[in-house]
């Protein structure tokens, strides 16, 4: 058997990255954030710790990859042309593709809302949470502002 790629070897720590994300979701959401360890996330994924501390140095940079990751998804749907405009389209299209993450990721969703409930595990993904809460905002107080709305910063915060 010949050596492997550096390709092959990058495949390699793509799955396994994804794999380990995937299990923690699972544990984050399931048993909350604090209550899940190290060790039982490296278990659910089949690896050592060891291992697992290859791929990220924390449990916290974990769950900011995974916020992250979840947010960035989320940002996709509402400007999918990635022109930082809003339009009526893109809005009506945002609204039925959200719905849709909602139901199809419910792990990231319990957990994110969960986190918000949680001050101390809010403050570890704050940055990534109001970085893209703030980008969303300002999007849709434009797009408020243009249709001709008298408080479009009202609007963009009900939507």
């Amino acid at each position: 058997m010949s050596p492997r790629t550096k390709q092959q070897f990058e495949e390699i720590r793509t799955k396994k990255k994804e794999l380990i994300r995937t299990k923690a979701l699972k544990l984050f959401a399931q048993r909350g954030y604090h209550t899940t360890t190290i060790s039982m996330i490296a278990h659910d994924a089949g690896i050592s710790k060891g291992l697992l501390y290859n791929y990220y140095s924390s449990k916290e940079e974990l769950l900011r990859d995974l916020i992250a990751r979840g947010l960035q998804q989320l940002m996709e749907s509402v400007d999918p042309d990635e022109d930082g405009v809003l339009t009526s389209d893109e809005l009506a299209y945002m609204i039925k593709l959200n719905k849709e993450i909602l139901t199809r990721d419910r792990s990231f969703w319990s957990l994110y809302f969960s986190i918000l409930a949680q001050p101390s595990v809010l403050e570890i993904v704050k940055s990534e949470i109001m970085d893209l809460y703030d980008n969303i905002l300002n999007m849709f107080t434009d797009y408020f502002r243009r249709e001709g709305y008298e408080d479009p910063q009202t609007e963009a915060l009900m939507l």
